[in-house]
């Protein structure tokens, strides 16, 4: 990111909101039910912490995502247009996405804090929290899957 921007912010969260949602649609194997409603709160969360992060920047007189294809230019998480996935893979997946956008989140605050707009801070550190819950959620799921598989 060569300016900080919410809008890239925005547009990653927006493709790993599609991602993650993409594989919950073509989950199969024996975790199914598991992962699927593993992947169903993530979805919830990261489409709730879109909303709360665009009204943010909208508060503070920024812009946020306009379409489809302004997405598209500025998102930095990889599209994932495979036929099939394994479950396994799909989680390994989303934790490095989730990693990827917790990163981003915490550039924002350190922007946020050198320019003293705590309110927009102390939201992106409520976001950070729970897109590293779900970074650790997916963590552990691997890691047993590793065990067991």
């Amino acid at each position: 990111m060569r300016k900080f921007d919410f809008a890239y912010i925005l547009s990653a969260t927006f493709a790993l909101y599609v991602k993650t949602k993409n594989f919950r649609w073509h989950l199969y194997g024996s975790h199914f039910k598991d992962y699927h409603e593993l992947f169903d709160e993530h979805v919830e969360a990261i489409l709730e912490s879109i909303d709360i992060m665009a009204e943010r920047v909208r508060r503070v007189g920024g812009t946020t995502i306009r379409s489809i294809s302004h997405t598209g230019q500025l998102q930095t998480i990889e599209d994932d247009n495979s036929s099939l996935v394994q479950p396994g893979e799909m989680i390994r997946i989303l934790m490095e996405d989730n990693g990827h956008i917790a990163k981003m989140i915490r550039d924002a605050i350190t922007v946020c804090d050198k320019n003293r707009d705590s309110a927009t801070s102390n939201q992106l550190q409520d976001i950070l929290d729970k897109t590293e819950r779900r970074k650790w959620f997916l963590y552990e799921v691997m890691q047993g899957s590793k065990n067991t598989e």
